[in-house]
C-alpha cells in the first residue's frame, strides 16, 4: 500500500470505521533512519489504534526503526514479507524475505526484544512458482518460535519475476484453503486473511475459517465498505453521517493546510467515497479539478458534497 495508506488516508477512513485496525503504507528502514522520520511517521491521534509496517531486512536497523516507532505512538510493528515490488527486490526485503525465515525470525526476534508492543508478520503464500503449502508452514513456523503471534497472510504466491505489483495483486490465485490450513497448524496463532476480500460478504464467507480480515485496496476505490463492515460488525456504533463525515473532513483539512499541506493531497484518499451515488461524478471531477484545488480552501470539500445531493442518512446509504 505504499503512496496509499498515507496519514490523510487513515484519518478518512477511521471515521469510517471506528473500531479497525489501522496500517501505514510500508516505510522503510532507510526512509526512516536517513530521511525525514518525522513526514513519514506523523499521525492524528485519532487513528488508534494504528500499525506501523516497515520494510527492511537487518535487525539491526529494524530495532531502531520500531523503537522510533515506538517513540512516536504506535501499537504496533509489523514487518512487510510480501511485497513484491522491484524496489524492495533491489533491497532484499518485502516478499523476497519468504526465501530466508532464519533471517526474518533474527529480525522479528530483535525488535520483539527492542520494543514493548506487538510485534507482527505480513507474507505471501509462497515465492514464484512454488506452491507447496510446507513452504509457508515452515516459514511461519520460523516465525512463530520467536513468540510472534499475528500473522497477516495474503493468500496468493508473490511472483518475482515477470508480473508488476498490480499483477501480483491479481493474477496469481487466491489460495484460501492453505491460509485456513495455518489456522489449523498453529492454533494458537492470530492468522489475518488478506487478498481478494472487496465486500462485506467476501469477508463474512471466510471469517469463520480465520480471526480477523484485511481489506488492502478495496477501501481506497470504494470507502464506503468500511462502513458497511462497521455496521455489520459493530451494530451497537452510532456511524457517523455523510453530513458528519464531510464536516470532520472540513476541519481536517483545514488544519492540515495551516501546516503547509496542499489540499489535493489531504482530498486524494476521498474521491471514491461516493462510488455508485448519482452525481458521484462531480464529487469526483471537483475534488480533481486542479484549479479549485489550487486555491488551498476546505470548503471545497463540503461544497463537493453539495453538489452530490447530500444525505442525511448514516453511512453507508441503503
Amino acid at each position: 500500500m505504499i503512496d496509499v495508506t498515507d496519514r490523510h488516508c487513515r484519518y478518512f477512513h477511521r471515521l469510517l470505521a471506528p473500531k479497525a485496525r489501522l496500517y501505514t503504507e510500508m516505510i522503510t528502514t532507510g526512509a526512516l533512519l536517513h530521511g525525514d522520520a518525522a513526514r513519514h511517521l506523523d499521525f492524528d491521534g485519532h487513528e488508534h489504534p494504528v500499525a506501523l509496517q516497515l520494510g527492511g531486512s537487518e535487525p539491526e536497523a529494524l530495532v531502531a526503526a520500531a523503537k522510533l516507532g515506538v517513540q512516536w505512538g504506535y501499537d504496533e510493528i509489523n514487518l512487510n514479507c510480501g511485497c513484491p515490488s522491484e524496489r524492495v527486490q533491489k533491497g532484499a526485503f518485502g516478499a523476497c524475505l519468504m526465501a530466508e525465515p532464519g533471517l526474518v525470525a533474527d529480525c522479528m526476534k530483535a525488535m520483539q526484544d527492542a520494543v514493548g508492543v506487538p510485534v507482527t508478520v505480513k507474507h505471501r503464500l509462497g515465492l514464484d512458482k512454488n506452491e507447496s503449502y510446507a513452504f509457508v508452514r515452515d516459514f511461519v513456523g520460523a516465525i512463530y518460535d520467536t513468540g510472534c503471534r499475528v500473522f497477516i497472510v495474503h493468500a496468493r504466491n508473490a511472483v518475482l519475476k515477470g508480473l508488476s505489483p498490480k499483477d501480483n495483486r491479481d493474477v496469481p490465485p487466491l489460495r484460501y484453503d492453505e491460509a485456513a490450513q495455518l489456522k489449523k497448524d498453529f492454533p494458537e496463532a492470530i492468522v489475518v486473511l488478506n487478498g481478494g476480500l472487496t465486500t462485506l460478504n467476501d469477508c463474512e464467507e471466510v471469517l469463520p475459517q480465520f480471526d480477523v480480515v484485511m481489506l488492502g485496496r478495496s477501501p481506497w476505490h470504494d470507502p464506503s465498505v468500511l462502513s458497511r463492515l462497521s455496521q455489520a460488525w459493530w451494530p451497537q456504533l452510532n456511524l457517523k453521517t455523510e453530513l458528519e463525515v464531510v464536516e470532520a473532513l472540513v476541519e481536517y483539512a483545514a488544519v492540515q493546510i495551516a501546516l503547509q499541506v496542499p489540499l489535493r493531497i489531504v482530498v486524494r484518499p476521498l474521491l471514491g467515497l461516493f462510488n455508485g451515488r448519482s452525481n458521484s461524478r462531480l464529487w469526483r471531477r471537483m475534488l480533481s479539478d486542479s484549479t479549485l484545488l489550487k486555491q488551498n480552501n476546505p470548503e471545497l470539500i463540503r461544497q463537493a458534497w453539495k453538489e452530490v445531493g447530500p444525505s442525511a442518512a448514516r453511512l453507508p446509504r441503503a
